[in-house]
């Protein structure tokens, strides 16, 4: 999968039923800018509102997922948002001249093949994604079980649980594209009739029937047609997860394990994983990679450092705040001198280097003062060092060091590094800096 950013290429529309109120609704696609995600947009109300694809706007889990802003609601937008994300778009506005999009035949297909008919185009910025380091798990009184755990994919693994343990099914896959359209968007919503009863006689689902979801009625399914996977629950359930997990904003690199999932359950791990990336981009060092030359090149720290390869860990310098803060950039690869005797079969970086490679973009600081120029920085000793995440090949590590105090020759600094937004190593570094 490319790894840009994609939207449509041009808006296409959907007409149908809505679940909810039996009424006639149009549902438009159309393209959005980089970094907007997805947002509903009610184009039959004053001022045509927009309300984001933000799981802190979700106000009711009751059989779908509701989004409000104010008074302004849309319901039912897990299928939808859930054929967006598996076809691999990521910024789209989904126009709607109803509360919710049309129910179709209970299943994302129709929103597939909508999105196929407008097309998809790559765009300009890269394609951000939240690669799970480490475990997420979410536990509701009602006995549902959702967890993520690290993978190179983004997987889904469902147990879907009927009352009683009744039609307890499995599926578990891949997400992408072709696999989503093949495997999981034909699989139809389902509801057990014991459930739906008291609505139906309210009046309050005009729309739904047997042609647009599986209704359980004393242990038989009642359908217009077959099923279309033996496990066609529990591939609904896959749908409706997929969907409702992108209110975090974020699509994952993770494997997502469920037991008895359910909106209710989906949204509760959405607002973890919003939760849990906010708080990893605080962590973030406050700059951007230069698109041209950093602000000091390796030819510049070769003036500043007496170090030279193999025992060189800093590529560049990006980045400056003030007189005492530094940021330095330190690209591991798989050609690293230390990897065929360090752990061979799991190469992973050395923590003596990464503290090294912290003395090194400390020293930088430090030599770069006035009457410091010409000096050598000498590492004495290292304090409150910690080593969370082992470092691999194909990580770029950010070195931040910060002087904390230079009183004379001696100077202590505070370090750490990061991979991937999450701090890895860290400590406190003594100095004497020598003609």
């Amino acid at each position: 999968m490319s790894q840009l950013q994609t939207t449509l290429a041009k808006s296409a529309s959907l007409e149908g039923t809505s679940l909810h109120t039996g009424e006639k609704v149009t549902l438009t696609i159309t393209p959005a800018a980089e970094n907007s995600g997805f947002q509903f947009r009610r184009v039959d109300l004053p001022d045509k509102p927009f309300i984001s694809a933000d799981v802190d706007k979700v106000k009711a889990v009751e059989r779908a997922t509701t989004l409000a802003e104010g008074s302004v609601k849309v319901h039912t937008v897990e299928h939808v948002l859930s054929a967006l994300v598996g076809m691999g778009v990521d910024n789209a506005v989904i126009e709607m001249d109803a509360n919710e999009p049309p129910i179709g035949d209970g299943s994302a297909k129709p929103f597939v093949d909508l999105i196929k008919q407008a097309g998809i185009v790559e765009q300009s910025e890269t394609r951000k994604v939240y690669e799970i380091r480490e475990a997420i798990h979410v536990e509701t009184k009602t006995g549902s079980l959702l967890t993520i755990v690290p993978d190179n994919k983004f997987r889904v693994s469902v147990t879907q649980v009927g009352p009683d343990g009744k039609f307890t099914q499995f599926f578990s896959s891949e997400v992408t594209p072709e696999i989503y359209e093949k495997e999981i968007a034909s699989a139809r919503t389902f509801t057990f009739y014991e459930d739906v009863k008291p609505l139906l006689e309210k009046g309050l689902i005009k729309g739904g029937s047997i042609e647009n979801a599986l209704v359980i009625k004393d242990d038989k399914i009642m359908s217009k047609e077959a099923l279309r996977f033996e496990n066609e629950m529990a591939r609904h359930k896959a749908l409706d997860l997929i969907g409702d997990l992108m209110l975090s904003g974020k699509k994952i690199m993770g494997h997502v394990i469920c037991v008895k999932p359910g909106h209710g359950a989906n949204t509760q791990l959405a607002k973890v994983v919003k939760k849990d990336y906010a708080s990893m981009v605080q962590m973030l060092p406050p700059v951007k990679i230069p698109k041209g030359e950093g602000v000091l090149d390796i030819n510049d720290i070769l003036k500043i450092l007496p170090h030279r390869y193999p025992f060189l860990l800093v590529d560049r310098v990006i980045d400056f705040d003030g007189d005492n803060k530094c940021t330095g950039i330190k690209n591991v690869t798989m050609n690293e001198p230390y990897f065929p005797g360090h752990f061979p079969g799991h190469p992973v970086m050395p923590g003596v280097l990464q503290l090294e490679a912290m003395a090194q973009v400390a020293s930088v600081v430090l030599l770069r003062k006035d009457g410091n120029q010409g000096k050598i920085g000498y590492f004495m000793s290292a304090k409150t060092v910690k080593f969370r995440r082992p470092v691999l090949p194909g990580d770029t590590l950010f070195i931040e060091a910060e002087l904390l105090s230079f009183k004379r020759n001696i100077a202590s600094a505070s370090c750490r590094c990061i991979v991937n937004g999450e701090v890895v190593s860290s400590g406190e570094l003594m100095f004497a800096i020598v003609e």
